[in-house]
């Protein structure tokens, strides 16, 4: 949906986990310009108590976190009723097969990789990913 077509109604709300303050930043700025209400996250324990609390229509997840890490983040997040059916994806550095399949195969519905994937490309992609 576009701008126009969110004005009026209440705005998607983001959950963006990340441990790198400029990288949410960089990440929070675009989306929110793009009319998305973000919160930032920046470590595991925080993201699940935000996601537990006031489930988001999307979160986007960081994997290499402090205090819990982004799989384990995500594992929590499939078995509680609340969060099962929040759209994950995976914003990461690491592109390694077996942690991208890691990441499908405990539910996230895209693996990103932070180097090929800017602010709008992200922004561009969330109205697919919330279709899903």
């Amino acid at each position: 949906m576009s701008n126009e077509s969110r004005a009026g109604r209440e705005r998607v709300r983001v959950l963006f986990v990340e441990d790198d303050p400029s990288v949410a930043q960089m990440y929070k700025l675009k989306l929110e310009l793009d009319g998305y209400d973000v919160e930032v996250a920046s470590d595991g324990e925080n993201a699940l108590a935000i996601a537990q609390d006031r489930p988001p229509e999307i979160i986007f997840l960081d994997i290499r976190l402090p205090k819990l890490d982004g799989f384990g983040v995500l594992e929590a997040l499939r078995k509680d009723s609340r969060t099962r059916q929040v759209p994950v994806v995976i914003l990461s550095n690491y592109s390694e097969r077996q942690l991208v399949e890691r990441g499908l195969n405990l539910g996230a519905l895209d693996y990103l990789i932070k180097t090929q994937t800017t602010p709008a490309h992200l922004s561009r992609g969330l109205e697919t990913w919330l279709k899903d």
